[in-house]
């Protein structure tokens, strides 16, 4: 890929990345502020897809982009308000907070690109990164893969006894 397509892709992901995360903070509707965090996750997926780390970038769209902004989405559709219109109220005090945090971001990254050469270097193409990761999980580290799995499965196990009700006979 041409390198100068290349840098307009990432500046343009990183744009929708930031200027979502800003919606996620300021919407006053918390719908529309779990539709911004989706859009938000997908952008970092596309960013993951520029740094060819295709895996990840298929498990930010599917467990991020899908799974956790719906379960938000149908968490707060599930709370019982007469109007969502202003559910994310914002204060002048937060206002003050994100210009002071904006102005110090600023100031670190202007420090950042005047002390920093940007110099070309070679990149090591990984070709195949599932098969590598595979790789690693079934053999190096299987061990706390297999504890990660029966992590995830007693808790989905609690999850499904609190959500029927242990004491319903």
């Amino acid at each position: 890929m041409n390198d100068g397509i290349f840098t307009v892709m990432f500046y343009l992901a990183a744009i929708i990345a930031v200027t979502a995360a800003w919606g996620v903070i300021y919407c006053k509707n918390l719908v529309h502020s779990a539709l911004f965090l989706a859009l938000c996750f997908i952008a970092v997926a596309g960013l993951y897809a520029l740094l060819n780390a295709d895996f990840l970038a298929a498990v930010q769209i599917m467990v991020y982009a899908g799974t956790v902004v719906i379960l938000i989405v149908l968490g707060i559709m599930m709370t019982r308000r007469v109007s969502m219109d202003r559910s994310n109220v914002m204060e002048k005090s937060s206002i003050l907070g994100a210009a002071v945090v904006s102005l110090l971001l600023l100031v670190c990254l202007l420090l950042i690109f005047l002390n920093v050469s940007f110099v070309d270097s070679a990149v090591n193409d990984i070709q195949d990164t599932v098969g590598v990761l595979a790789q690693l999980l079934l053999t190096h580290y299987v061990l706390a893969f297999e504890i990660a799995a029966v992590l995830l499965l007693s808790a989905m196990i609690g999850a499904i006894v609190l959500a029927k009700g242990a004491d319903e006979k």
